[in-house]
């Protein structure tokens, strides 16, 4: 967890609700998504300074889901950290130093999460759609950092990646019968300071402290468990455990596991 959401609502909408100045032209080329995976490319909100005038600037950039440390030999150890748990965030070298700098927030209209069977049987694990009870956006408390490719030449517009992971917690009492973690959705009044890059890593740790918006767990269908299936239908209600021609169950090579 957190290891598949959806971000579908239109660029300029997304400007709107955070206030953005800048949206960067790779984001416009981004089409909605309601399956999105560890390495895909995301939309994420940050501060950062303007090349020419210095003067800082919220954006609305892209990244790859999943952090690459700075140092990092190769980009494969993202697929490893799409995920930041709160509780260590000040201790793993890979985020201490994004945390402390680079603090961004990932635009979702929801999660998915994958509950389960019970205990003793061997019934598949059901996908759950969790989303916002009033259906506002998610602003998941994120990090970024840049990984410069050593293959490329410093004039390769292709040299740095952008990647990102998302912060965690535990699940609340509501949506722990369907998973132990959730991602840390910071509310409106957090966001200035949380993207503030003069705000210190344990200024921004308190920031974490916050009650999590009122959620909703809604079962859906399985065709969510294969990355390759997009589209409106998969935040679409089921009946727990309905059969969908065509699903790919998650143990199959086609299917993607759920519930990291």
């Amino acid at each position: 967890m957190c290891g598949r959401y959806a971000s579908f609502r239109e660029d300029q909408a997304l400007a709107d609700e955070f206030a953005v100045a800048v949206v960067a032209d790779d984001v416009r080329l981004l089409p909605p998504s309601w399956n999105v995976a560890p390495t895909d490319a995301v939309r994420l909100v940050v501060e950062r300074a303007d090349r020419e005038t210095g003067e800082v600037v919220r954006q609305l950039r892209l990244a790859r889901w999943g952090l690459v440390p700075s140092w990092a030999k190769d980009p494969s150890v993202g697929s490893r950290m799409i995920n930041a748990r709160v509780e260590t965030l000040l201790e793993r070298p890979a985020f201490a130093k994004p945390f402390a700098v680079r603090r961004a927030l990932l635009p979702a209209d929801g999660y998915y999460e994958w509950q389960k069977p019970p205990e003793g049987t061997k019934g598949r694990k059901q996908p759950y759609w969790i989303h916002a009870e009033d259906g506002s956006v998610l602003a998941l408390a994120g990090l970024y950092e840049f990984w410069k490719d050593p293959t490329k030449a410093d004039d390769d517009p292709d040299r740095w990646l952008v990647s990102a992971t998302v912060i965690t917690r535990p699940a609340t009492p509501a949506l722990a019968p369907v998973h132990d973690r959730q991602p840390l959705a910071l509310p409106p009044d957090r966001w200035e300071a949380w993207l503030d890059p003069a705000v210190d890593a344990h200024g921004a740790r308190a920031l974490l402290e916050v009650v999590p918006p009122p959620l909703v767990a809604t079962p859906v269908s399985t065709r969510v468990n294969a990355v390759a299936n997009d589209g409106p239908d998969l935040v679409e209600p089921v009946a727990p455990d309905a059969p969908v021609p065509g699903e790919l169950p998650l143990d199959t090579p086609g299917g993607a596991a759920g519930g990291r």
